[in-house]
């Protein structure tokens, strides 16, 4: 008789081991935020210094605005930033920047990380895209 999932992660350690080969292993990059203000990261992916050149352990503590430049569409953040106020999930596309500033497109989703109805924080899946 086969195991489900559910039963498998009862377990926080079994949760958590597949929450990190999930993240580790996205082909995706992976961005997770906290939940105040700042917004300040505390986890990428290794797919993220492949998007975007940043290594992870470089951006903790900054903000995601370090891939913000002159090209990015200042609506398309407004929109964000109201989606993260109102404590709902944004899907969204924007021209971005590489750690050496190469102006990239960038598709994302935003969602929310609830704990007991409280947000905790903040999940960004994000990949390049090109124009078509």
């Amino acid at each position: 008789m086969a195991l489900s999932l559910e039963k498998i992660l009862e377990s926080k350690d079994a949760s958590l081991a597949l929450l990190q080969v999930l993240a580790e292993n996205s082909f995706d990059s992976i961005l997770v935020t906290d939940a105040s203000s700042a917004g300040k990261i505390i986890y990428a992916n290794k797919a993220f210094k492949k998007l975007t050149g940043h290594d992870p352990a470089d951006v903790l503590g900054q903000t995601p605005r370090i891939l913000q430049g002159p090209g990015t569409d200042k609506k398309v953040i407004g929109r964000l930033s109201s989606a993260l106020r109102a404590g709902g999930r944004f899907e969204g596309k924007a021209i971005n920047y590489k750690k050496d500033g190469t102006p990239f497109i960038m598709y994302w989703r935003v969602l929310p990380i609830t704990v007991r109805k409280k947000i905790t924080a903040w999940v960004a899946i994000q990949r390049e895209g090109s124009v078509i």
